[in-house]
């Protein structure tokens, strides 16, 4: 070997490189499973849109079905509250009596619907159920305890329509409603 020859390597021997139609061969075979996977990708991209649409056109339905639901436990009350306003020229203490019925069976729905009516006095100010409309001082109850309910929440802790608005006791010997002593 002369100093210009390249070096000569194992793999330089005549039997050590694939034949053209072996690399043609491993090329298509390449080329065909690269195929199938991208037909593979493409079905299931495709088979994924179309469940998208079937669950979507799903919920509709449920939306649907549960508005109806709802829409149809309020009847009873509107035709209440029709029968009240037929009666308009009546005693008014039957009319007071007829609106009233008509409330409890507003709230009954609400319940039924999973939205209890709250309006609880002398509990402790909870600012995940109640809204302060008004303190109050020098009441003799604890600072932070609901005295009046101004507006019923409806709700639990989980699903909450709107929070109870309540007044409630605030300072009591420089004793704040958060229960921090005042300047």
């Amino acid at each position: 070997m002369t100093s210009t020859d390249p070096p000569a390597h194992a793999c330089d021997s005549p039997g050590d490189h694939p034949a053209p139609d072996d690399d043609r061969s491993a090329l298509d075979d390449n080329r065909s499973a690269l195929d199938d996977r991208k037909d593979h990708l493409l079905r299931a991209l495709a088979d994924l849109d179309n469940m998208r649409k079937r669950y979507a056109g799903e919920l509709r339905r449920e939306r649907a079905a549960e508005r109806s639901t709802a829409t149809a436990a309020w009847l009873p009350v509107l035709d209440n509250l029709e029968r009240a306003l037929a009666h308009a020229d009546a005693d008014p203490n039957v009319i007071v009596a007829g609106v009233r019925a008509v409330r409890d069976q507003a709230v009954e729905v609400l319940d039924r619907l999973g939205y209890p009516r709250r309006d609880e006095v002398g509990v402790p100010f909870d600012p995940a159920r109640h809204e302060v409309a008004a303190v109050v001082e020098n009441t003799g109850a604890p600072p932070g305890t609901v005295l009046e309910v101004v507006r019923p929440g409806y709700g639990d802790a989980e699903r909450q329509l709107r929070p109870e608005a309540v007044a409630v006791s605030g300072r009591q010997d420089g004793v704040a409603v958060s229960g921090r002593q005042q300047d």
